[in-house]
């Protein structure tokens, strides 16, 4: 008899430590008050179109008029354009079109960069916001152009370069900040004379100056009427863009003029650069036209995101 309720007893025991030991198993997951943070929403955009085959062969042929004259096979190829090297077209990929004439050069450089965030706390669409407002702010951009507080990305447009790389120029040697490597960077209302190192010029660099300021009369971008083609901010294109417009002399170089839009649609980024170098060094490129195309151009290639 004392065996069998030493027996139960046992029994009883084992069924409590079993019961106990289930009850400690589900306790993690069932924290009280503990909820769990949902991801940030991605990107309306998960792929990019190809760069190459971005622009309508009309609209190229509008932008680089030195081709008309061409061999057919030569137009062919230079309307293939040229892939920019990146290291995942997933992410970015751009192509370039370049036309040589007697009369000068044109050429063009679409960027297309899919902005993605590995915080799950932040959506792609705000990370692709960071991304622009940098650009943006590298452009700088006039007062006159920025919003009533002077932040970048503030209204729904917005302004700035291109990405420069790693060494920090841009493919035609300028700096992030609109220089060439000799300093001569001029942009629409911007003219600047004197010396670094704030010593007066010489007769023939006063006979320069005085040479460009008499082309600056001549220029669309300079001076007041060229206020409103000032690099400035863009609306109705994408979420966010704006303009920029420097005109570069190198050396004893004709000068280019590169005109760049940059906009916001969602998650991605494009940047439009507009180049023209005109074979006579005497010559200014015409900021107006070029304005007007590159502008026209972003404004198709945001509708075809749209599509």
């Amino acid at each position: 008899m004392a065996y069998a309720a030493g027996a139960v007893l046992i029994a009883a025991l084992a069924a409590g430590c079993t019961g106990g030991g289930s009850t400690g198993d589900s306790a993690p997951d069932s924290k009280p008050g503990t909820l769990t943070a949902s991801a940030a929403p991605p990107g309306k955009y998960r792929t990019l179109p190809d760069a190459c085959r971005a622009i309508p062969l009309a609209t190229l042929k509008d932008l680089l008029p030195g081709t008309a004259d061409m061999p057919e096979a030569q137009q062919d190829k230079v309307f293939e354009g040229a892939a920019t090297v990146t290291y995942d077209t997933d992410r970015r990929i751009g192509c370039r079109w370049k036309s040589d004439a007697p009369e000068g050069s044109r050429s063009i450089h679409v960027d297309f960069e899919r902005v993605v965030s590995y915080d799950t706390s932040v959506s792609d669409d705000d990370r692709a916001r960071e991304v622009y407002a940098k650009k943006e702010s590298a452009a700088d951009l006039p007062d006159s152009a920025l919003p009533p507080d002077g932040s970048p990305d503030a209204s729904p447009s917005g302004s700035g370069h291109a990405d420069s790389g790693t060494d920090g120029k841009t493919e035609d040697g300028k700096t992030e900040d609109g220089k060439t490597e000799d300093g001569k960077t001029d942009k629409p209302g911007k003219k600047d004379s004197a010396k670094d190192d704030g010593s007066t010029e010489s007769t023939d660099d006063a006979e320069a100056t005085d040479d460009a300021s008499a082309d600056s009369s001549d220029d669309p971008a300079s001076g007041s009427p060229g206020d409103s083609l000032q690099p400035r901010l863009l609306d109705k294109l994408g979420d966010s863009a704006f303009l920029d417009d420097a005109l570069v002399q190198a050396g004893s170089a004709a000068r280019h003029r590169t005109v760049s839009v940059v906009f916001r649609t969602s998650n991605v980024i494009v940047t439009v650069e507009y180049t023209a170098q005109p074979a006579l060094t005497t010559e200014v490129p015409d900021s107006k036209e070029l304005q007007e195309k590159a502008q026209a151009l972003a404004r198709q290639l945001v509708d075809s995101f749209n599509d």
